[in-house]
């Protein structure tokens, strides 16, 4: 077979991209990484890095060379965790595309090669999307709330030491509720996932905060055991 028609087939092929929605979190709100399209279709409007994949990788491979020339990241934690296929979500031409979820720490994010037009935006000031990404980003959220329930997802999204009002003010953002901070820490501690540390910060004049980082062993332990966490 030549290379001029290897790729040649009797029956339809759609074309498959991967988009990664791209979660991270500032101290007070969860934010959304999004790249705004230098061009058609949907010109100028914001949509989620991704991007077709290459004939010589898998969908993973693909998402995560997306991620890398977007953000610079390299062993960010990404999910696969849907597959968009309406026939019409892209005016172009029939496209497939396989979504995954990252979650990535803000500070460690640096724009790549293709990240020149890249923003983070606050969960609740998402712009309209291009293509069915809104579909694609109340999927996602759907998702990211389901797992907190199953996995400390700070563990991606705060930096190494945080305070108990940081993770507290992440779960509430993720969720959208508000909790009593005294059953909230004690829910933590109770699990164990949090190690107390001889540190503190002053996030005011008037008041010093404790510092903790995970527990990454008891994470560990607790995960072969199925445990969730209910709020």
């Amino acid at each position: 077979m030549t290379n001029e028609n290897q790729y040649c087939y009797r029956y339809p092929h759609p074309a498959v991209t991967t988009d990664c929605v791209i979660f991270g979190f500032d101290g007070e709100r969860l934010q959304v990484l999004l790249i705004e399209r230098g061009i058609e279709p949907f010109k100028g409007k914001w949509a989620f890095p991704g991007g077709f994949i290459k004939m010589d990788e898998s969908a993973e491979e693909g998402a995560l060379r997306e991620l890398h020339e977007e953000t610079g990241l390299d062993n960010a934690y990404i999910e696969q965790f849907h597959t968009f296929s309406d026939p019409n979500r892209d005016p172009r031409e029939r496209v497939i595309t396989i979504a995954y979820l990252a979650l990535v720490r803000l500070q460690e994010v640096k724009a790549g090669d293709d990240a020149a037009a890249a923003r983070w935006f606050p969960i609740d000031e998402i712009p309209s999307l291009a293509f069915d990404h809104d579909y694609i980003l109340r999927i996602a959220l759907q998702r990211l709330r389901e797992q907190l329930h199953f996995h400390p997802i700070g563990f991606e999204l705060l930096p190494e030491k945080f305070t108990m009002k940081e993770l507290q003010t992440l779960y509430e953002s993720i969720l959208g509720v508000s909790f009593d901070r005294r059953n909230f820490s004690k829910k933590m501690m109770h699990l164990e996932l949090l190690i107390e540390l001889d540190e503190t910060v002053w996030p005011t004049r008037k008041r010093e905060a404790k510092l903790f980082k995970f527990n990454s062993n008891k994470y560990a332990e607790l995960k072969q055991r199925s445990f969730r966490i209910e709020f």
